[in-house]
């Protein structure tokens, strides 16, 4: 018998963890102003599982929350440069983003 109750997070424990990814995002600006549109993909450094799928954001405040929702932390240096690119330039990649599969696919950035 076990000392433990069904569910209590001991089976989860020891289920071996998904492995992370590594990718990058890419993305892209149409139009200005406002209105903006930042269409967002990730992309896979080893192009394995899950096809990348992309992502609509309507505005820069909406796509400042997007990232956020991703999990792109905004204090490294290169996330701040890449977001300046994107307003100069109309695109960059945000390097280094680690996800398993299972959330690539919560996040909304791919499809199976």
């Amino acid at each position: 018998m076990s000392a433990h109750p069904p569910g209590s997070g001991v089976a989860a424990r020891r289920a071996p963890a998904q492995p992370k990814t590594r990718g990058f995002l890419h993305i892209d600006r149409h139009g200005a102003g406002p209105q903006a549109i930042y269409v967002v993909t990730y992309h896979r450094v080893n192009h394995g599982g899950t096809r990348p799928r992309p992502i609509e954001a309507v505005g820069a405040e909406a796509l400042l929350e997007l990232l956020e929702r991703i999990g792109v932390d905004f204090h490294l240096r290169e996330v701040r440069g890449a977001l300046e690119d994107i307003l100069r330039l109309g695109s960059a990649n945000i390097p280094d983003l680690w996800l398993t599969d299972e959330e690539i696919l919560e996040k909304g950035l791919g499809q199976s």
